[in-house]
């Protein structure tokens, strides 16, 4: 094999090289050119390609992101935007470290390995830090729930996110399962992961310590996951799907799981200096961004790098994504040590180079340089551009088809057949066919989790601090306003940790969007990133960092701009936590907060019309504040039995839910229009019960929040004034039922799991 070295490339400035199928522009190539004063090596080619993809380098998203460093300060914030993952102070000398990042494209292509492998690179991002991941969610979107393709896709998803999640031990405390056509082509798979750890063991992505030696180890290099980033992940699809279809990465969470046990033990004996997943770019990512975050350079043999197939050429190697695999700076003391822990756990270590004194990264290749360039350069300093913005042709006319107008139901009987819709449409519908597919309570510190608004985990077993997690996000009120969309996504996660009885401390995001060269997207985005700034500042909450992921579309079509964000809170004592079901007859049940009639993007318009138009409703941030202050303080005395927030499906989705968490109906009175009260989606509310409604509502008054009665817990139904009579069997039956006639019983998708086994739940 000829061996395309610096020297070769220097003498062959006219060669022709394949940088437009690995993604680059033309414009591109000529700055990597520029750079070097030279073409680029094969090598060097394939890791500006990766590097400088959308992916890697954000260059659309960059200038808009950059709104969520100008935060003001938050004490709680240790480490910001710029790591692999944020990390927040929560109290007796503990640190949590939380993300969500998105694998969409591989999760169409191949839905198990897509769906494994997104969860197993979030959680080394979390291991990265310094902290041992404790607990993961998911956010999933598919095309129509009864579509062939969303029968293809969605078993093999599930499947992946439970298998790999299960196999590593770590508990799925919660997330979201939702269904639009828009998504046909272009599912949404978000997985979060959460950590926990001292905060004198945080660890940082950067290479320090000239003849420091440079470690790889975990799982040996091979051929999948090559152009991932750069062609799969950075591509809009067509009809037919991408077309280029690299190898999707496949998992191997066992080993993973011994990866995770070695990096802790070598945290705990201080064996590294800096420290770096391989996910996205492989190779070409964690050598470019520990050297280039550092002092120095780094100097590679590649030869050294351990292989699955001896076949692949050295461009392949630093494009692979393979997964189970980190990079370590380790001074040369301590090298025998680290060495020692990882075949403790049977895990291949290996030294591939060393840190150096000058400021190149260079790789050589059975004796010859085949890289030579500045780190930052492929790293940190990619192409940022100023994309051209236009406002939606179509948004006036979106935001004037008012939901308002739609037909409402006037009769007793016309309600109950509306609620029943919405309780057994697939976004509302019982979530069992997938949460018993993952395991929810390994480790034995969940508090609480799905059906639950949000997960809560324990963190120390002396003093029961907690901590509490919730991922939202909708759409429709994204694509009828982008703005005000990530600003209701981030008050209903901020709702949903808070209805836990935890205080919000943080926020992660990950914004899915379609493609941006396409101006009317680069405007849903510029304004989702500016509404969720706006939001986070208001709230006083910081952004600890996320993911955007961009061609989210499929010819001219893309998906609705979907802002997912992720809320940390924190709870001094889980054993105050509030739970969301109904357990006792006699209880009041009251409603905090203000409802007014907001139809625009409602789950009702949606479910019962097949309706999108109309404006979303109000923001109201200093209510949702008062909200959250009201529901800690009543968490702190033990005032309240449960809660629960209201969203998609406002009050009618909440009380259902509330009555068959565990089979307590209630008697209830609403005041005003029924339908405006059960339907609206009005922001900053709760329903909580309680033996003590005087106590409640004195703490309410206290915060300016409003309280309304609407009656008592009991029985075996939910009974509306003299309007309507839902038995909670016939509730239960249109909820659990539709699930299972989509995609049949979880045992049914057998043929999801590569191994013809769906995980044990």
């Amino acid at each position: 094999m000829t061996i395309d070295t610096v020297e070769h490339a220097e003498k062959s400035p006219d060669d022709e090289q394949p940088y437009a199928e690995l993604g680059l522009k033309s414009d591109e190539y000529l700055r990597i050119r520029d750079i070097l004063g030279r073409r680029p090596t094969t090598a060097e080619l394939a890791m500006y390609s990766v590097m400088w993809s959308e992916h890697c380098s954000y260059k659309s998203s960059k200038v808009h992101l950059r709104q969520f460093g100008d935060l003001p300060h938050s004490d709680a914030l240790l480490v910001g935007i710029g790591e692999n993952a944020g990390v927040v102070d929560v109290g007796d000398g503990y640190a949590v470290t939380f993300k969500v990042e998105s694998h969409n494209h591989p999760s169409y292509v191949e839905p198990y390995q897509g769906a494994a492998t997104g969860v197993g690179g979030i959680v080394r991002d979390i291991l990265t830090m310094g902290a041992r991941p404790v607990a993961v969610m998911d956010s999933l979107r598919f095309g129509r729930a009864d579509a062939p393709d969303t029968a293809r896709v969605l078993p093999g998803v599930v499947a992946g996110v439970g298998g790999y999640g299960n196999c590593l031990g770590l508990p799925n405390i919660g997330g979201e399962l939702l269904f639009d056509d828009c998504y046909a082509g272009n599912p949404l798979v978000n997985a979060l992961c959460v950590g926990v750890m001292r905060h004198e063991d945080v660890r940082l992505a950067k290479a320090e310590g000239v003849g420091s030696k440079v470690i790889l180890f975990g799982a040996r290099t091979g051929g999948d996951g090559i152009g991932g980033v750069s062609v799969l992940a950075s591509e809009t699809f067509d009809e037919h799907g991408p077309a280029k279809r690299p190898s999707v990465q496949v998992g191997d969470p066992f080993t993973e799981k011994l990866l995770i046990e070695a990096c802790l033990e070598i945290f705990e004996q201080d064996l590294v200096t800096g420290i770096q997943d391989l996910g996205g770019a492989g190779l070409s990512c964690a050598t470019s961004e520990l050297a280039s975050a550092g002092t120095g350079g780094m100097h590679v043999d590649l030869d050294t790098v351990p292989l699955r197939d001896s076949t692949l050429t050295p461009a392949e190697i630093l494009m692979s994504e393979s997964q189970e695999r980190m990079c370590a700076i380790v001074e040369p003391g301590k090298v025998d040590a680290f060495l020692a822990v990882c075949r403790k756990w049977d895990v291949l270590a290996t030294v591939i180079g060393e840190v150096t004194d000058g400021d190149r990264l260079t790789v050589d290749w059975h004796g010859e340089r085949i890289v030579d360039v500045p780190p930052r350069t492929v790293a940190h300093e990619g192409p940022v551009y100023h994309r051209p913005m236009r406002r939606p042709a179509d948004l006036d006319d979106l935001q004037a088809d008012d939901a308002a107008k739609l037909p409402r139901p006037r009769t007793g009987a016309e309600l109950q057949a509306h609620w029943l819709a919405l309780l057994s449409s697939p976004d509302g519908a019982d979530k069992t066919w997938v949460t018993e597919q993952y395991d929810r309570y390994v480790r034995g510190s969940t508090v609480l989790a799905q059906p639950e608004d949000a997960g809560v985990v324990r963190i120390d077993e002396d003093t029961h601090r907690g901590i509490a997690l919730a991922l939202d996000g909708n759409a429709r009120y994204a694509r009828l306003d982008p703005y005000a969309g990530a600003q209701l996504n981030l008050a209903e996660a901020y709702r949903n940790v808070a209805v836990s009885g935890a205080t919000p401390l943080a926020v992660t995001n990950c914004l899915n969007f379609g493609s941006p060269e396409e101006p009317e997207v680069m405007w849903q985005f510029a304004e989702a990133v500016r509404g969720l700034a706006d939001a986070c500042r208001d709230l006083g909450l910081p952004v600890t960092g996320g993911n955007v992921s961009l061609y989210n579309q499929t010819g001219d079509v893309a998906i609705n701009p979907t802002p997912v964000i992720g809320v940390l809170g924190v709870h001094d004592d889980v054993r105050k936590r509030i739970g969301g079901g109904w357990r006792t007859a006699g209880e009041r049940v009251l409603l905090l907060g203000v409802t007014t009639p907001e139809f625009g993007g409602s789950a009702w318009a949606s479910v019962v019309h097949g309706h999108l138009g109309g404006k979303p409703p109000a923001v109201d941030l200093p209510a949702e504040r008062a909200l959250a202050d009201v529901l800690a303080a009543l968490g702190r005395e033990g005032l309240v039995s449960s809660a629960h927030d209201l969203a998609d499906g406002g009050l009618a989705q909440a009380l259902a839910e509330s009555a068959l968490r565990h089979g307590v109906g209630a008697v209830l009175r609403l005041t005003g229009d029924p339908f405006t009260a059960l339907f609206s989606e009005s922001t900053a509310r709760a329903v909580v019960t309680t033996s003590d409604p005087e106590a409640v509502k004195a703490t309410a008054r206290w915060a300016g929040v409003a309280v309304t009665d609407l009656g008592t817990t009991g029985g075996d139904a939910l009974v509306v004034d003299d309007l309507l009579e839902l038995p909670l069997v016939e509730l239960r039956a249109a909820w659990t039922a539709t699930l299972p006639a989509l995609f049949g019983t979880p045992e049914a998708a057998v043929g999801a799991h590569p191994n013809g086994a769906v995980p044990a739940s």
